[in-house]
């Protein structure tokens, strides 16, 4: 696929009012695609779309808990309402605690695997059938490297990730030969509101642009898997045929202990807007 295939394809972007979420309907406006934001903020993805409509995008805001199929089906209804058959999805929404696995409170739990995972698996539900029905479509789903590396501190976190992953790997099977692409972004910490406070490993800090200019790039060329630091998959891979010593040696020199190095305090606003039970679920 080339770039021109990009111009007036119809992409819904999930968690797209802020951080990479924003940054991922932005690139792909300037690439000339037709850009749906959900949100389970619909103010802020209204304000974002039309941030990026005076810039000359062509972009819709709309209201969305993923957490909820009555308002993912209508969401998707209304993107196609307004724009006709979805091309792509990206399910980027997602909600992320920090602490200790004992002090994690139950609130947290249950959003992390409603919103991280459960999202993922209802938007695969709702959008694919259509698109295996047409022969033809995308889904990219905007992980971690927590769906390959448990961080200390991330444990329900990464096991989102790590479900996310399985889930797509058996969906990717079933959808074999029907013309629909599955695709995986996993990158590092990146910049974001979600990453506050947390520390980044032996990896370089990634911005949101980073996470988006891959996510244009899998659309033009799909693959399954794609890491970021793209060396980040090769290593994992290379770790796993270690002896079990040796596995961990490397492991904890990669992947930060979340639970020794966070500012917590750092945390504390987010946390308590997106997943301990005021707010509910903003972009990853």
């Amino acid at each position: 696929m080339t770039s021109s295939s990009m111009n007036g394809r119809v992409i819904a972007v999930t968690g797209g009012a802020r951080g990479i979420g924003k940054e991922i309907a932005r690139q792909l406006a300037v690439a000339g695609a037709r850009v749906a934001i959900g949100d389970v903020d619909g103010a802020a993805a209204r304000r974002t779309a039309d941030e990026l409509g005076r810039a000359g995008g062509m972009v819709k805001g709309l209201e969305l808990d993923v957490a909820d199929t009555a308002s993912f089906t209508a969401f998707l209804a209304a993107v196609e309402d307004h724009w006709g058959p979805l091309g792509v999805l990206v399910n980027n929404a997602g909600v992320m605690w920090v602490g200790s696995f004992d002090e994690e409170p139950e609130s947290a739990t249950d959003r992390q695997l409603a919103v991280n995972l459960h999202g993922v698996i209802r938007g695969v539900r709702l959008a694919a059938p259509a698109m295996r029905e047409r022969g033809r479509g995308q889904i990219v789903t905007v992980a971690s490297a927590a769906s390959k590396v448990a961080p200390p501190g991330e444990s329900t976190y990464a096991a989102t990730k790590h479900g996310v992953l399985g889930y797509l790997t058996g969906v990717r099977e079933e959808l074999r030969g029907s013309g629909v692409q599955i695709s995986v972004i996993m990158p590092g910490v990146v910049d974001t509101e979600l990453a506050a406070g947390t520390a980044t490993g032996a990896a370089r800090l990634l911005s949101p642009a980073d996470v988006a200019k891959a996510v244009v790039a899998v659309i033009r060329r799909p693959r399954f898997e794609v890491t970021i630091p793209w060396y980040v998959g090769p290593l994992v891979r290379l770790v796993t045929v270690f002896p079990q010593f040796a596995r961990d040696f490397t492991v904890r020199r990669m992947v930060p202990d979340q639970v020794r190095s966070t500012d917590k305090s750092a945390r504390t606003a987010y946390e308590s807007r997106t997943v301990t039970g005021e707010d509910g679920a903003g972009p990853g």
